[in-house]
Protein backbone atom coordinates (compact mmCIF):
# COMPACT_ATOMS: atom_id res chain seq x y z
CA UNK A 1 0.00 0.00 0.00
CA UNK A 2 1.07 3.44 -0.78
CA UNK A 3 2.22 6.10 1.73
CA UNK A 4 -0.34 8.57 1.23
CA UNK A 5 -3.17 5.44 1.41
CA UNK A 6 -1.92 4.81 4.49
CA UNK A 7 -1.37 8.34 5.92
CA UNK A 8 -4.96 9.55 4.92
CA UNK A 9 -6.11 5.80 6.55
CA UNK A 10 -4.21 6.69 9.75
CA UNK A 11 -5.88 10.01 9.80
CA UNK A 12 -9.31 8.64 10.05
CA UNK A 13 -8.50 8.51 14.07
CA UNK A 14 -7.27 12.14 14.46
CA UNK A 15 -4.70 12.16 16.85
CA UNK A 16 -4.06 8.50 17.33
CA UNK A 17 -3.69 7.95 14.05
CA UNK A 18 -1.40 10.37 13.29
CA UNK A 19 1.11 9.38 15.71
CA UNK A 20 1.02 6.25 14.47
CA UNK A 21 1.46 6.39 11.36
CA UNK A 22 4.32 9.13 12.42
CA UNK A 23 6.09 6.64 14.16
CA UNK A 24 5.53 4.00 11.68
CA UNK A 25 6.83 6.29 9.11
CA UNK A 26 9.92 7.27 11.27
CA UNK A 27 11.03 3.74 12.14
CA UNK A 28 11.93 3.12 7.92
CA UNK A 29 15.01 5.81 9.14
CA UNK A 30 15.35 5.36 12.88
CA UNK A 31 17.37 8.40 13.35
CA UNK A 32 13.90 10.55 12.49
CA UNK A 33 12.81 8.91 15.98
CA UNK A 34 15.47 11.15 17.94
CA UNK A 35 13.42 14.24 17.09
CA UNK A 36 10.35 13.12 18.23
CA UNK A 37 8.55 13.84 14.90
CA UNK A 38 4.38 14.27 13.80
CA UNK A 39 3.73 14.18 10.02
CA UNK A 40 0.66 16.46 10.44
CA UNK A 41 0.31 17.25 6.75
CA UNK A 42 0.89 14.82 3.86
CA UNK A 43 -0.40 15.61 0.06
CA UNK A 44 1.39 15.33 -3.35
CA UNK A 45 3.96 17.79 -3.64
CA UNK A 46 3.62 19.12 -0.16
CA UNK A 47 4.34 17.28 3.33
CA UNK A 48 4.56 19.03 7.33
CA UNK A 49 6.40 17.27 10.30
CA UNK A 50 6.31 18.50 13.85
CA UNK A 51 9.73 19.40 15.48
CA UNK A 52 8.55 19.77 19.04
CA UNK A 53 11.21 21.66 21.24
CA UNK A 54 12.05 19.54 24.03
CA UNK A 55 15.47 18.79 25.72
CA UNK A 56 16.59 16.25 23.52
CA UNK A 57 16.50 18.65 20.58
CA UNK A 58 18.05 21.56 22.08
CA UNK A 59 21.67 23.04 21.70
CA UNK A 60 23.76 24.62 24.27
CA UNK A 61 21.48 28.09 23.77
CA UNK A 62 18.76 26.53 24.06
CA UNK A 63 17.36 26.72 20.66
CA UNK A 64 16.34 23.41 18.58
CA UNK A 65 19.17 22.55 17.20
CA UNK A 66 19.81 23.01 13.07
CA UNK A 67 20.62 19.32 12.60
CA UNK A 68 17.31 18.45 14.03
CA UNK A 69 15.47 20.46 11.79
CA UNK A 70 17.31 19.34 8.70
CA UNK A 71 16.07 15.51 9.97
CA UNK A 72 12.66 17.32 9.93
CA UNK A 73 12.80 18.74 6.45
CA UNK A 74 14.31 15.46 5.75
CA UNK A 75 11.03 13.71 6.79
CA UNK A 76 9.20 15.84 5.21
CA UNK A 77 10.89 15.23 1.81
CA UNK A 78 10.40 11.45 2.26
CA UNK A 79 7.45 11.36 2.99
CA UNK A 80 6.54 14.29 0.03
CA UNK A 81 8.74 11.85 -2.05
CA UNK A 82 7.00 8.46 -1.61
CA UNK A 83 3.34 10.35 -1.96
CA UNK A 84 4.49 12.05 -5.06
CA UNK A 85 6.52 10.26 -7.11
CA UNK A 86 5.02 8.32 -10.23
CA UNK A 87 5.06 4.38 -9.84
CA UNK A 88 7.58 3.94 -12.80
CA UNK A 89 10.30 6.22 -10.86
CA UNK A 90 12.19 6.19 -7.81
CA UNK A 91 14.54 8.87 -5.63
CA UNK A 92 17.49 8.76 -3.50
CA UNK A 93 18.60 12.07 -1.99
CA UNK A 94 21.65 13.57 -3.59
CA UNK A 95 22.67 16.62 -1.62
CA UNK A 96 21.18 19.27 0.80
CA UNK A 97 22.05 23.03 1.31
CA UNK A 98 20.32 24.62 4.19
CA UNK A 99 20.59 28.28 4.87
CA UNK A 100 20.46 29.59 9.06
CA UNK A 101 18.03 32.69 9.07
CA UNK A 102 16.56 32.99 12.43
CA UNK A 103 17.06 31.51 15.44
CA UNK A 104 14.42 28.45 16.18
CA UNK A 105 13.17 28.96 19.67
CA UNK A 106 9.85 27.26 19.11
CA UNK A 107 8.29 24.45 18.12
CA UNK A 108 9.03 24.49 14.85
CA UNK A 109 6.91 22.94 11.39
CA UNK A 110 9.53 21.31 8.65
CA UNK A 111 8.18 21.57 5.24
CA UNK A 112 8.76 20.84 2.06
CA UNK A 113 7.18 21.59 -1.43
CA UNK A 114 7.35 20.74 -4.95
CA UNK A 115 6.01 21.24 -8.08
CA UNK A 116 3.77 18.84 -10.51
CA UNK A 117 6.06 19.27 -13.18
CA UNK A 118 8.92 18.20 -11.52
CA UNK A 119 8.20 14.44 -11.39
CA UNK A 120 7.02 13.70 -14.94
CA UNK A 121 10.40 12.66 -16.14
CA UNK A 122 13.83 11.22 -14.75
CA UNK A 123 16.29 13.63 -13.55
CA UNK A 124 16.71 15.96 -10.84
CA UNK A 125 14.34 17.41 -8.71
CA UNK A 126 14.64 20.20 -5.87
CA UNK A 127 12.19 19.85 -3.15
CA UNK A 128 12.33 23.17 -1.41
CA UNK A 129 12.39 22.83 2.47
CA UNK A 130 12.61 24.82 5.38
CA UNK A 131 11.28 25.04 8.98
CA UNK A 132 8.92 27.87 10.62
CA UNK A 133 8.85 29.16 13.97
CA UNK A 134 5.41 29.05 15.27
CA UNK A 135 5.31 32.54 15.60
CA UNK A 136 5.52 32.32 11.59
CA UNK A 137 9.13 33.38 11.13
CA UNK A 138 11.32 30.91 8.74
CA UNK A 139 14.17 29.83 10.76
CA UNK A 140 16.11 27.59 8.00
CA UNK A 141 15.52 27.02 4.79
CA UNK A 142 17.31 25.26 1.63
CA UNK A 143 16.78 22.89 -1.16
CA UNK A 144 17.38 18.91 -0.68
CA UNK A 145 17.90 17.51 -4.30
CA UNK A 146 16.87 14.34 -5.18
CA UNK A 147 17.88 11.84 -7.89
CA UNK A 148 14.86 10.30 -9.89
CA UNK A 149 15.48 7.67 -12.46
CA UNK A 150 13.29 4.66 -14.01
CA UNK A 151 12.36 1.69 -11.72
CA UNK A 152 14.35 -1.66 -12.78
CA UNK A 153 11.90 -3.93 -14.37
CA UNK A 154 11.55 -7.56 -13.52
CA UNK A 155 13.22 -10.22 -14.93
Amino acid sequence: MKVLDLYQRANRVPVVGRGAFSLAFALKAPYFLTIAPTLVELRPNHAEVRVRKWWGVQNHIGTVHVIALANGMEMAMGALAEATIPPHLRWIPKGMELEYVAMSDSTMLATADTDPADWEAPGEVAVQVQATRRDGTVAVRGVIRLHVGERKRAA
